[in-house]
């Protein structure tokens, strides 16, 4: 059987030595310019309580807005494989938590809101997407780690058979809008009906199969993944994709778009339905060796 080769007569193993040089040098040059590792700046602060997800395929319904011959359809389920466990916040971040960094003057104060049981036991709430980011990199920058906010098809492979199914269920092929008014009005009235909006210690939610705490219990989370709007023709294929990075999709009992200054959702920045009773956020540890690498070069303005 012929060697594999990468052009004819050049063998692929003959090409691995240089490109391990290649890579270390690559690699020395950036901790030589300050680009890999991330120290620690100030005091530095204790990891937060993490669960690590293992690998494996899960069903994931795409986030969005679908509509096929101008009516909205549901989104479609897409079988997705994560190859690299995931490391995320167990808990969301306490009030107490983001109110350090609100001391260290990196955040700004979260909206008044409930008055927190306890401050060290109750997620923070009151905050903006815009907020959720600001912690993240003061987090990173003290605990010499990186992390970020989580993509919605992130949650939705922590979160495991808690993570909502926003589907309405009306035949794709349906011309007769009333059938996908109905079906909206019964969702939307089970919605409001589920509210009960004080925020609750850590833990009142109990936790997933993963271990993964307090998923859809009243504090909807904050994610990295913007809204999206697709056209579909009648083949069900996207024709046209219109994305908004000024909106965010936020997570809980069912996802809501919002706008990523939005702190209160119940006045207002809410795109459709029944607004979150709270918007609040965890974070992921991003355990990528080349983590800190990607973030230098972000703050940079040099990341791709």
């Amino acid at each position: 059987m012929a060697a594999l080769t990468s052009k004819p007569g050049i063998p692929l193993k003959s090409l691995a030595l240089p490109a391990l040089l290649l890579a270390a040098l690559a690699g020395t040059l950036a901790i030589k310019a300050d680009l890999i590792g991330l120290a620690a700046t100030g005091p530095v602060l204790d990891e937060p309580l993490t669960v690590e997800i293992a690998p494996r395929r899960f069903e994931y319904r795409d986030s969005g807005e679908f509509f096929r011959n101008g009516f909205a359809v549901d989104g479609p389920v897409k079988s997705v494989t994560m190859r690299r466990p995931l490391t995320i916040m167990k808990y969301q971040v306490t009030a107490a938590d983001y109110g350090r960094c609100v001391a260290d003057g990196v955040c700004p104060a979260a909206e008044p809101g409930f008055a927190p049981h306890d401050a060290t036991t109750t997620p923070a709430t009151g905050v903006s997407y815009d907020d959720a980011i600001a912690y993240a990199g003061w987090l990173s920058a003290r605990t010499g780690e990186v992390w970020v906010l989580p993509t919605d098809q992130d949650l939705a492979f922590a979160a495991g058979s808690r993570f909502p199914d926003d589907a309405l269920g009306v035949d794709i092929n349906s011309t007769n809008p009333a059938d996908r008014w109905l079906a909206d009005y019964n969702r939307e009235a089970a919605r409001k009906a589920s509210r009960d909006p004080v925020p609750q210690p850590l833990g009142r939610f109990g936790e997933n199969e993963y271990g993964f705490a307090d998923f859809a219990g009243n504090i909807w989370e904050w994610t990295a993944t913007c809204n999206r709007r697709f056209n579909l023709d009648k083949a069900g294929t996207v024709v046209n994709d219109v994305s908004s990075c000024g909106i965010y999709v936020a997570s809980g009992k069912h996802r809501a778009a919002l706008s990523s200054f939005v702190r209160n959702p119940k006045g207002g920045g809410c795109a459709v339905g029944v607004p979150p009773d709270n918007v609040g956020f965890r974070l992921v540890k991003d355990t990528r060796w080349y983590a800190p690498l990607l973030a230098r070069l972000k703050t940079r303005g040099l990341a791709f």
